[in-house]
């Protein structure tokens, strides 16, 4: 008979649960997939390339690719698969995105069949290792302003691949350093002497016993913070010669004589077509961050559960550390936020499935909307995962410090992840960006009068674009309960409204104050950097709403009632820390009273308080596999060792 804590693994692994207990089978089984400290460089990348071969020998990799290719089109489940893989090893992870996902994914969606014939069955079987070479020393965020050149020769029917300047080089770049055989390099177009925008190449970098190719030259990163198992390095290109057929040219192609064409005729559109095809890589960094929290909370959790410290009244016996509400109110709202981040990503997945599912016949405006939530939600569970993992180490005291315990180890690791993939502040401004186009155009010339009544309608109908169960969040919307009683905040349809309010009237003064700075200002910069904080805010409030209404959705497709329950309590947690955390802006624009802004903390402690005997069985729904804990302190000494236990100085 399932226990609550499976039926709250079920609904939190979703559409895909069959891939995920089969990834964590997988894991669990092999003593080569348990978690590790290796320090050393050399150990650490020898170990992360065996895990490869493993995965690859138990055909791991298929699902990312088309069935026409040797794979079988599970866009979903690579995504899931690849997220599960960061329970066990995040630089395995990182190294599976790398050649799956970046490489493998570029050649997919980016190539013809000339390519996929050539190099797909290679990349899944790593018959052939790639690296993904985007980012470069003076650009990351803003790719179209990359150095590396590619100039079409006419004479020799090749690309001329070339790093210009030292800011072209290509930085940071998983695989460069040691186990890269080829690079999907981006690089400028250059034909008949006019620019084409950037372009994505294949570049032999080494040979097969590893050595450079002429004309490139890679360097290794050395150690970084953390991921010691992901090989990253640099590379340099002096004038090296690649076949005109190494254009990957699904949106565009080079004649042999040096003409240019395109499907796509405007140079910004297509290159964000391209890009858009990538976004997979965004897609899965943003659910690994927030495994590896899940990881993180689930072991400062139970070890809090064994864990005592000062006497308790009238006994012989120290208290639990989780029976402190400070305890409570550092681990449990985080555990909540992983749920409604977790249903939120869920959602995410099924949307990205079903758009590449369609490959070009995709609906641009759904592109544009999957685009601007996966950056979102990159930005939301990547801070998430940075915050919940250093909580969970502090939470542990001297053993969470200990590397033993692999709390370091996830922090170190996941650290990058916030600018990995994209600079979360920029990806917030991106949300933005995506909301204000609904109308920005159409802003500028309105008079005062024009604005309120165009931002009364479309505006709304901006925010009210559900995520997913719109009948019931309605009906929960209709049925909200709006007074000072403390019970209210409780009621899901007010939480939901509170959430919608903040986020419409974000949006809406946004816009119209870059209305008002387009007018001061010449320069269209000067008028969006004048409104950035603001605009950041409206974009942190709509994914907020995003995952709450997630949340939502996911608690009415549980299919166990005690379980459901005990989800809408850990919602309401979500729900309150979420307003808790911004409540002078609920304050201050006369959406809470004091009195109320009060009952919100008192409501955060009553549900810390009903959700601690429950604590345990949360983190159990997580389904992390006792295996992949990783952490000494949970399998060694019993409780009185632990308790008596010093802390290191």
């Amino acid at each position: 008979m399932a226990s609550i804590a499976d039926h709250l693994r079920i609904a939190l692994d979703g559409r895909w649960r069959e891939v995920r207990e089969r990834t964590r089978a997988e894991l669990a089984s092999s003593p080569e997939f348990a978690p590790h400290h290796t320090p050393d460089l050399e150990q650490a990348r020898a170990k992360t390339m065996r895990q490869m071969r493993l995965l690859a020998s138990h055909g791991y990799a298929a699902d990312g690719f088309a069935a026409e290719h040797g794979g079988t089109g599970d866009t979903g489940g690579a995504v899931m698969s690849i997220e599960t893989l960061a329970t066990s090893d995040l630089s395995l992870m990182v190294k599976a995105g790398v050649q799956w996902g970046l490489f493998g994914g570029a050649i997919e969606n980016l190539g013809t069949q000339r390519h996929h014939e050539a190099y797909v069955k290679r990349t899944i079987d790593l018959d052939l290792l790639g690296c993904f070479a985007m980012t470069e020393t003076g650009h990351g965020s803003d790719v179209q302003a990359l150095e590396t050149t590619a100039t079409y020769d006419p004479a020799t029917e090749e690309f001329v691949i070339h790093s210009p300047t030292p800011s072209s080089r290509k930085d940071y770049i998983g695989g460069a350093a040691q186990d890269a055989r080829m690079a999907a390099v981006f690089a400028q177009l250059v034909t008949h002497g006019e620019g084409k925008g950037v372009h994505c190449f294949l570049v032999p970098i080494r040979d097969d016993d590893g050595n450079d190719l002429p004309g490139v030259s890679t360097s290794d990163c050395g150690y970084k913070g953390g991921l010691t198992g992901v090989d990253n390095g640099r590379i340099l290109f002096d004038q090296v010669r690649v076949p005109r057929e190494n254009l990957l040219n699904r949106y565009a192609d080079v004649e042999a004589d040096g003409t240019y064409s395109s499907p796509i005729e405007s140079d910004s559109r297509r290159f964000f077509t391209m890009l858009g095809t990538l976004v997979r890589g965004r897609v899965t960094v943003g659910g690994s961050a927030a495994a590896a929290a899940r990881v993180a909370l689930t072991i400062a959790t139970k070890y809090a559960l064994q864990r005592r410290q000062f006497d308790a009244p009238k006994s012989d016996d120290e208290v639990l550390i989780m029976d402190y509400l400070v305890h409570q109110q550092r681990l449990l709202p985080l555990i909540a936020k992983s749920y409604a981040l977790q249903f939120a990503q869920n959602e995410l997945v099924s949307t990205l499935h079903a758009l590449q599912a369609q490959g070009s016949d995709a609906d641009p405006q759904e592109q544009r909307e999957l685009e601007g939530r996966a950056a979102g939600l990159k930005a939301a569970n990547t801070w998430h995962a940075t915050a919940a993992i250093q909580t969970s180490r502090e939470a542990c005291g001297g053993a969470g410090y200990m590397a033993e315990n692999r709390l370091v180890g996830l922090k170190a690791d996941s650290d990058v992840f916030t600018t990995f993939e994209g600079d979360n502040v920029v990806l917030t401004q991106l949300v933005a960006k995506e909301l204000l186009t609904a109308y920005a155009d159409e802003v500028q010339t309105m008079s005062p009068v024009e604005w309120m009544r165009f931002a009364a309608t479309t505006v709304s109908d901006v925010v009210k674009k559900r995520t997913a169960a719109q009948q019931i969040i309605q009906t929960l919307l209709d049925t909200r309960q709006d007074n000072e009683e403390d019970g209210s905040l409780f009621n899901r349809g007010t939480q939901l409204r509170m959430f919608e309010d903040r986020e419409e009237y974000l949006l809406s003064t946004a816009a119209r104050r870059l209305q008002g700075a387009m007018k001061r200002e010449d320069d269209p910069f000067d008028a969006f950097n004048f409104v950035q904080d603001h605009v950041l805010h409206a974009a942190a409030a709509h994914i907020d709403r995003v995952v709450l209404e997630a949340f939502v959705a996911g608690i009415e497709e549980c299919a166990d009632d005690e379980a459901k329950d005990l989800l809408g309590q850990v919602c309401d947690l979500y729900a309150l820390t979420v307003i808790e955390e911004d409540k002078a802006w609920f304050v201050e624009h006369r959406h809470l009273s004091v009195e109320r802004a009060k009952a919100v903390t008192r409501g955060i402690n009553e549900r810390c308080r009903t959700l601690r005997p429950h604590a345990e069985t949360l983190v159990d729904g997580f389904g992390i596999p006792e295996s992949l804990l990783g952490s000494a302190m949970l399998d060694g000494p019993g409780t009185d060792a632990v308790r008596k236990a010093t802390v290191p100085r």
